[in-house]
């Protein structure tokens, strides 16, 4: 692991076999950048990051690396209004797209050659949105062609505390000049397609195959749950290279866990495979919504391999 200078900032990088990783741990906790050296000496972007001019502070509308989505995942809604949701106690909030962690400073705990562990700050104006006193820790560990990212969620209060988290990776895709969406697969588990209405419901998504090309409009902005094993793998047709994304421990996850599939456009360089604990808007339909008593540590783990 080194420390080197990425536009007047501070940033890690990783040289683990041939992966390289870059990270900013202080700021959102973000994985920026992975690529992986072929045998042939080119190199496949994994992980995409855009070509920035600046680094500016925030980083939450940076389209690239790994945002982490905490507490909750996308668009929540109160009484069908955005960006507010209730507490337990029956309290409107508001709650941010994607949570408060994405743009937020966190306090460097732990970093090896490994990877790094690392805690959220929260401000006065996060603690008005997110009211409980709680530690929330991201830890990347790094191999030759692997990830594993745990978030950790420790309850220090005597209330309950609800999370439905996520992660939005940015995947290069396609990763070979030359190639485009069309050329590219992606499988994915049985599962129920559903999405999010305008007023933060959920309703039944478009059929599809669990064998698809990337170019599909339908797999856009489409939540898949109710999965029957928690693995998605991507990649060419002739499954010369791929990415699998895990979801949890465990060969079948919990019963409300999502993927997400999503990009901005057809031409994009980026497509985002997303697993999340759950379907977004979850303190408000319940699907997907976690709570960690007091005194415990609710967690959520994903890995995110390459062939």
């Amino acid at each position: 692991m080194e420390t080197i200078n990425y536009l007047g900032q501070s940033i890690r990088r990783w040289q683990i076999g041939g992966s390289t990783f870059l990270a900013w741990p202080e700021v959102g906790a973000r994985l920026m950048h992975w690529n992986h050296a072929r045998i042939d000496g080119s190199i496949r972007e994994v992980i995409h990051w855009p070509e920035l001019m600046e680094l500016d502070q925030p980083l939450a509308h940076v389209r690239g690396g790994n945002p982490v989505l905490f507490p909750f995942n996308a668009r929540s809604y109160e009484a069908g209004e955005i960006h507010f949701w209730r507490d337990l106690q029956g309290k409107r909030r508001a709650m941010p797209m994607h949570g408060i962690a994405r743009q937020g400073a966190f306090t460097l705990d732990h970093i090896d050659d490994n990877g790094f562990r690392a805690i959220f700050q929260p401000t006065e104006s996060d603690q008005e949105i997110y009211p409980y006193d709680y530690e929330f820790r991201v830890t990347y560990r790094f191999e030759a062609r692997r990830l594993i990212c745990e978030f950790a969620l420790l309850n220090r209060g005597t209330t309950p505390i609800p999370w439905s988290a996520g992660h939005h990776f940015y995947f290069a895709a396609p990763w070979t000049e030359g190639e485009t969406r069309d050329d590219y697969f992606i499988k994915l588990p049985p599962a129920d397609a559903v999405r999010q209405t305008a007023t933060g419901a959920l309703e039944p998504g478009p059929t599809l195959s669990r064998l698809a090309t990337l170019s599909n409009p339908g797999l856009v902005d489409t939540i898949h749950v109710g999965l029957a094993d928690n693995t998605v793998k991507f990649g060419p047709k002739d499954d010369s290279e791929h990415v699998t994304v895990s979801l949890g421990t465990t060969a079948k996850p919990d019963p409300d866990a999502a993927f997400v599939t999503w990009t901005a456009n057809p031409e994009t360089p980026y497509y985002c495979v997303e697993p999340w604990m759950g379907p977004p808007n979850a303190a408000q339909h319940g699907r997907g919504l976690q709570l960690v008593a007091a005194g415990d540590t609710g967690r959520f783990t994903v890995s995110v391999a390459i062939g």
